[in-house]
């Protein structure tokens, strides 16, 4: 408001004098000129002259406003040269100085959020360490700078529990966890780091992964000390608003060049090797190698197959008969899956169905399999020759599944077969950790007919209180169990408290996989109820089964 003023003062000032000028001139003119024509002259010329200072006054501020907003002009076109930090030109300042400083502020602003967002993309907004894409572009940095030779290890940190911290705190106390375990890891970190040698990189690449690099550890000893003082690291419980956490982690090692020269090699190798880790129980390390490479390869390779292994029909299922170990009479019979793969032949469910399992396969095998015992049952109804009760397993996976029992009841409805003719099979994990809700079901389809048994038991985690009120009509024992009864004081002292308990809860007994006479005459001393294993028949096709318990030869190959 000032600068303004200021001007049309001045332009005031110079109008004023330039009027006075004029009129000395005029004055002057016809006091001393006597013709005419000289007058008129000098009128022309006093006028001319008020003109163009007039002129020049108005045009004055004009032309300074043009020069300012064409230096603002250049000043904002810089921008696209990446020029955010230049002030406004000094002449915009003068004629403009609010819109000067308006301009200074939003460059400002605007390099404030450029900076903000890059914090953002380039760190984790929980823990505050660098995210994946700032520890690809470093470390990539700094595999290409390492000397020749020079030995690094890449560390993947996958936490262990974690989910079930996040289900029972909620995930603001998740987000305070994952904070404690980076600073854990910036310990190990600052502890580890060799003097004088670039400073080890550690990141969160998401969910509960985490990375470290270390550049240099000199041997393979090294970089195995490291992945375990992580292991311990996090090992320990974290005390957290009066909970004391035990969460554990599962490290995959990879060295370099050994196992990869890039980034995504080398992260590729350690999340195998972390996987291997985590399978045999989590809280340890596993070193990369070849043969995990191909195990990997093969697992992929599976994958791939299962998908479409229901589809081609590639499936089939065997049948075991369980006898009596009273009566010797059969009791009833479990299916048993096998994939008649198109390269390797029969396979056994040992080297499918874990990976199913991990992929969610294990639904559409699960619903061919429950499809299958409908029909088989159905076609020996058909024929009037009604069978014992037919055992299949239920996998976890299946059990989450919200529509789960109202398809299996409307599969086995639809085909005609009661529920007294199935039994199903879960797994003793499965069993202690389903919900309310899941138990209710499993009790509706006891009440209306179906055997219930509680599989590879003895191999879990068991509440024996909660053992007590399960609706179960039968335990079977793992094959661990009785594997060393013949040769073992100890492992028959078990197996004999388990048989007892398992009565103690009304629960019938069956023995898998047993495998000699001896077995089966300790087993029957014991008290064990049922059995089924090589020793009595293999697994069989249909064909075979049905002449088997017919009374058939009972030497026929079997499809195991």
């Amino acid at each position: 408001m000032q600068d303004g003023t200021a001007q049309k003062l001045s332009n005031v000032l110079l109008s004023a004098a330039a009027g006075v000028a004029s009129f000395v001139f005029s004055m002057a003119a016809f006091l001393t000129l006597s013709h005419l024509n000289d007058q008129i002259v000098a009128s022309l010329v006093a006028g001319a002259f008020c003109l163009l200072v007039s002129y020049i006054a108005a045009e004055r501020p004009n032309s300074e406003s043009a020069r300012a907003l064409g230096a603002l002009r250049d000043r904002l076109l810089a921008v696209e040269d990446g020029d955010l930090t230049s002030a406004a030109p000094p002449i915009v300042g003068r004629v403009h100085p609010k819109l000067a400083a308006a301009v200074d502020r939003l460059f400002a602003e605007v390099r404030s959020s450029i900076e903000n967002a890059h914090a953002l993309g380039m760190y984790d907004p929980v823990t505050s360490l660098p995210n994946r894409l700032n520890f690809r572009n470093d470390a990539e940095r700094m595999l290409g700078s390492s000397a020749a030779g020079q030995l690094g290890a890449l560390l993947f940190v996958d936490l262990d529990r974690f989910k079930t911290v996040n289900d029972s705190l909620g995930h603001a106390r998740g987000d305070q966890l994952l904070v404690m375990v980076a600073n854990r890891l910036r310990v190990v970190v600052n502890t580890e780091a060799i003097a004088d040698a670039e400073r080890p990189l550690v990141a969160r690449l998401a969910g509960d992964e985490f990375t470290l690099l270390f550049p240099d550890v000199g041997g393979i000893e090294k970089a195995q000390h490291l992945a375990r003082r992580v292991v311990l690291a996090i090992g320990e419980p974290f005390e957290l608003h009066g909970h004391s956490l035990d969460i554990g982690a599962s490290v995959g090692v990879a060295l370099t060049p050994a196992h990869g020269t890039s980034i995504e090699a080398l992260m590729r190798a350690a999340d195998i090797a972390m996987y291997r880790a985590k399978n045999r129980g989590g809280g340890q390390h596993c070193l990369f190698s070849e043969e995990l490479a191909l195990e990997y390869s093969r697992k992929v390779e599976t994958e791939t197959a299962l998908t479409d292994a229901v589809q081609r029909g590639e499936f089939l299922l065997a049948l075991q008969p369980q006898l009596s170990l009273l009566t010797g009479e059969i009791t009833g019979a479990e299916a048993l899956i096998r994939w008649n793969h198109p390269r390797d032949g029969v396979r056994a469910p040992a080297t499918f169905i874990p990976i199913a399992e991990q992929t969610g396969i294990i639904g559409d095998i699960g619903d061919w399999v429950m499809a299958e015992v409908a029909a088989l049952i159905a076609s020996w109804n058909e024929t009037g020759k009604r069978r014992k009760r037919l055992a299949f397993n239920v996998s976890p996976r299946q059990l989450d599944r919200a529509d789960f029992f109202g398809r299996l009841r409307q599969c086995f409805g639809a085909a005609g077969v009661p529920l007294s003719q199935i039994e199903l099979e879960f797994t003793e994990s499965a069993a202690m950790e389903c919900s309310a809700a899941t138990l209710a079901e499993i009790a509706a389809l006891r009440a209306d007919g179906a055997t219930i048994a509680l599989d590879d038991f003895g191999t879990g985690y068991s509440n024996i209180a909660r053992l007590r009120t399960l609706p179960i009509d039968r335990v079977k024992l793992d094959p661990s169990l009785i594997k060393d009864i013949e040769s073992c004081d100890k492992a028959r002292v078990i197996v004999q408290a388990v048989i007892h308990l398992v009565k103690g809860v009304g629960c019938e007994v069956v023995a898998e996989a047993v495998e000699t006479v001896s077995q089966a005459d300790i087993l029957r001393a014991m008290g064990c109820d049922t059995v089924q294993g090589f020793v009595f028949a293999q697994p069989m096709f249909e064909t075979e089964f049905v002449a088997w318990t017919n009374g058939a030869d009972r030497g026929l190959k079997g499809a195991a």
